[in-house]
């Protein structure tokens, strides 16, 4: 059963997934379409499992499991990694890669906007791009390592000074 974010509990288990790459509008509305059927039909031991799934900033997929009615057990769990495999060889794009550090940098658009870009960086290349002065301490990254709902909206996006990966400057 597909809930609203806001109607499921801090303590939800989220797992996200990042795309190598920037989605097209197309492949968005096709993996929001198959997402919302996969958490539908979604169970954990025949226990219907109360989920919300959605695709951030075009670039991120977050499954969420509210687990005070049933819990996600290793078999649907399995379940949910198989079909973001299956989604990479559907749309031909890469979303288990843990290797890729993604970050925001900040733009301004034609009319003078701030606008922020998502790229990614591979994990043992960010000193490289620290000392090339690229990233600093507090260009903010994305920790797709968040365990719950209430760490996906309160730490999900931080300066990557105070995220777990700076121990790889």
């Amino acid at each position: 059963m597909i809930l609203d974010l806001i109607a499921l509990d801090n303590s939800s288990k989220v797992w996200i997934y990042q795309c190598s790459t920037l989605l097209t509008d197309d492949q968005v509305d096709g993996l929001r379409d198959d997402l919302y059927a996969f958490l539908e039909s979604w169970t954990s031991h025949n226990a219907r499992l109360y989920t919300y799934g959605n695709v951030f900033h075009q670039r991120f997929i977050a499954i969420f499991v509210d687990e005070r009615y049933a819990g996600a057990s290793g078999c649907s769990i399995d379940k949910s990694v198989h079909f973001i495999e299956s989604l990479e060889q559907k749309y031909g794009v890469t979303l288990t890669n843990r290797t890729d550090v993604a970050y925001m940098e900040k733009a301004e658009d034609e009319e003078g906007e701030d606008v922020s870009k998502i790229h990614t960086v591979n994990l043992h290349a960010l000193k490289d791009s620290v000392t090339a002065g690229e990233l600093n301490e507090n260009t903010f990254v994305f920790d797709n390592l968040v365990k719950t709902k209430g760490e996906f909206l309160q730490r999900w996006v931080v300066p990557l000074g105070e995220s777990w990966h700076k121990r790889f400057l």
